[in-house]
């Protein structure tokens, strides 16, 4: 187990998975192992087959929940491995940061268009972002530009500008509210910094869920979340990297790394919009950690798996659920 990793609530095995099942069966460890068969069948089992084989070859450690929408849209478990395990989220739980920042927003102690100041000395040197780039300081820009670029480009002084807007013990509390006990940044002496904190591949799973489904944030802040999210800038090294620009543009996913972790979670959605593929994927412990790039084994491991969920997932549909186009992708060419 990683020296990062602590037991959650509910039960884990040392190396379990359960693959191709909606709920484990009567009597077995909750993360026991079980295989359903090859590459056929139900979607759930594709989705478990291609996840098996992946993260096999890729090896290390991970923390994975995993769910297709079944009848009527009610989510079946087709990987659950270390589910309940609190780890180091690192920049996965920017997406959280954003959902109570979004709330206050919703509450109207916010609003998108208000100046956040961006001094030389809020800004990550090095870290990953486009602020770390401009040498103009000081300066301002709105909180909807500072949310874009926590949640495109994963931008680092973003977290901070945040923080500005809300500090870190109202921002668990927010969490905490919502069902999250798990998702929580972690703070430091400066009550408006904080480092991204922990999570379970369980609770990241079901915030994703609640945010899809409507039941998280308001309807302007979930589509302004997801459109972010579904963005042809968002990550594109792991689940979206060999997919077309319609096949990415149908993916709403963030990643995080940091040390020998690489993270992962983001929805799949079908061609009417909606979420029909769930899925939380945190890994560590792989080989070649100094390597932030797309060759790293468990960057590759997602890479294989996305194309394959998409086909797993091609003949699913959710009609109940609320439909989530993409924004049109147009390309200009200056002018």
């Amino acid at each position: 187990m990683n020296r990062r990793t602590v037991l959650g609530v509910g039960t884990m095995a040392t190396a379990g998975a359960v693959l191709g099942l909606a709920s484990p069966a009567a009597g077995a460890p909750r993360d026991a192992f079980t295989s359903h068969g090859g590459e056929g069948g139900s979607p759930v089992n594709q989705v478990a087959a291609a996840y098996q084989r992946e993260r096999t070859r890729a090896g290390g450690n991970w923390y994975s929940y995993l769910s297709v929408a079944g009848v009527g849209g009610a989510p079946r478990v087709a990987v659950q491995e270390n589910a309940d395990a609190v780890v180091e989220a690192y920049s996965v739980n920017k997406v959280a940061v954003a959902v109570a920042v979004l709330d206050k927003v919703d509450r109207g102690r916010l609003t998108l268009d208000q100046r956040v100041e961006v001094t030389a000395a809020i800004v990550v040197p090095g870290g990953d972002g486009i602020f770390g780039l401009d040498t103009g300081y000081p300066s301002s820009v709105t909180l909807g530009h500072a949310l874009a670029a926590l949640l495109t480009v994963s931008d680092d002084t973003a977290v901070r500008l945040c923080g500005l807007v809300c500090p870190a013990a109202e921002l668990n509390q927010i969490l905490i509210a919502k069902g999250f006990p798990h998702t929580q940044v972690q703070p430091v002496a400066n009550p408006n910094r904080f480092f991204l904190g922990t999570s379970t591949a369980r609770e990241t799973h079901d915030l994703l869920q609640a945010l899809v489904a409507g039941t998280l944030l308001s309807p302007a802040s979930t589509t302004f979340l997801i459109n972010l999210l579904r963005s042809p800038i968002a990550f594109t090294d792991g689940i979206r990297r060999t997919m077309s620009s319609a096949e990415r543009a149908r993916v709403a996913t963030k990643a995080g790394w940091f040390a020998d972790a690489r993270h992962e979670a983001g929805i799949v959605f079908d061609a009417a919009g909606a979420p029909v593929l769930t899925y939380v994927l945190f890994a560590d412990g792989q080989a070649d950690s100094d390597n932030f790039g797309a060759t790293h084994p468990a960057v590759q491991a997602r890479a294989a798996m996305g194309p394959k969920f998409l086909t797993a997932v091609s003949g699913v549909t959710y009609p109940a659920a609320p439909a989530r186009r993409p924004r049109t992708y147009r390309p200009t060419n200056g002018g």
